[in-house]
């Protein structure tokens, strides 16, 4: 009980503070704990674990995205246009973990992380041009800088359905790629992407976990006592991110990135 606590507790802080949802540490924590103690986790399989992973990031999506709206960091509109299209794709990846076989797109999965954390870095240096989006929305920070940004409707919607799909085949959240495509395509501020993603991915996992749930995909005693850190956490991730700069916020969102690049390329190698 105390271990499953905490990893919700863990997943919900750091799926909060970078945008992720968490999945990425629930799915093999919930796996290892499936080899190390059979007795109490042997149903848990793969399938499971993702469809369990997918039930507690709503918890923590949703905790953090009431924490993020009350510090007016969520960008409800441009979240709902980018849910329209992950909501169909996190319902379309929770069907296919039963009929794809898919190490080795784990390991590309990895090895564009890597790229993705890449191209954050060089855009923190890169001059920024003029662009005219379909949606353009200006929003003020606590020290009076006004940030312009938007978004192409063409370009959002197919990036949002395939960050859905991921959301739902690998229970990792889809924040993965959702918020560096907000900072990077669309020039959110670090902050209202992370902010806006967890609302996205909230509204994605509601979809993804239908199809689990019907799938029988659920492991409830594991899901009880996961809650309340995932929401907890979901909190408290909200709050660590109030405190750090734009910048500060990037670093770590690379760092996670990094982090998942290097789980995902060795699960997809086979070496755990």
């Amino acid at each position: 009980m105390l271990i499953l606590l905490l990893i919700g507790l863990l997943a919900g802080t750091v799926g909060s503070l970078v945008g992720l949802g968490g999945g990425i540490i629930i799915v093999p924590s919930l796996l290892f704990l499936a080899s190390a103690d059979p007795e109490r986790f042997g149903g848990i399989t793969p399938a499971v674990a993702v469809g369990t992973s997918m039930l507690l990031i709503i918890l923590t999506a949703l905790s953090s995205t009431l924490s993020y709206a009350r510090q007016k960091r969520v960008d409800f509109r441009g979240g709902f246009t980018f849910f329209l299209a992950s909501g169909p794709g996190a319902f379309v990846g929770a069907l296919l973990p039963r009929y794809l076989q898919s190490d080795e797109f784990l390991a590309l999965f990895g090895v564009l992380m890597i790229i993705v954390s890449w191209m954050l870095r060089l855009s923190e240096r890169g001059k920024r041009r003029s662009i005219r989006w379909h949606v353009v929305r200006t929003v003020t920070d606590e020290e009076g800088r006004e940030t312009e940004y938007g978004w192409h409707l063409g370009i959002a919607l197919p990036v949002s359905f395939a960050v859905g799909v991921i959301s739902g085949l690998f229970g990792i959240g889809g924040g993965s790629l959702m918020v560096p495509m907000m900072i990077l395509l669309f020039r959110f501020p670090p902050h209202m992407a992370t902010a806006t993603s967890m609302f996205i991915i909230f509204l994605s996992a509601v979809t993804g976990s239908v199809s689990h749930l019907i799938q029988g995909n659920v492991h409830v005693w594991s899901a009880l006592f996961l809650a309340p850190g995932a929401w907890l956490g979901g909190r408290i991730g909200a709050w660590i991110s109030s405190r750090l700069s734009g910048g500060q916020l990037v670093k770590v969102l690379r760092v996670a990135l990094l982090l998942m690049a290097v789980h995902l390329i060795l699960d997809g190698l086979g070496v755990w």
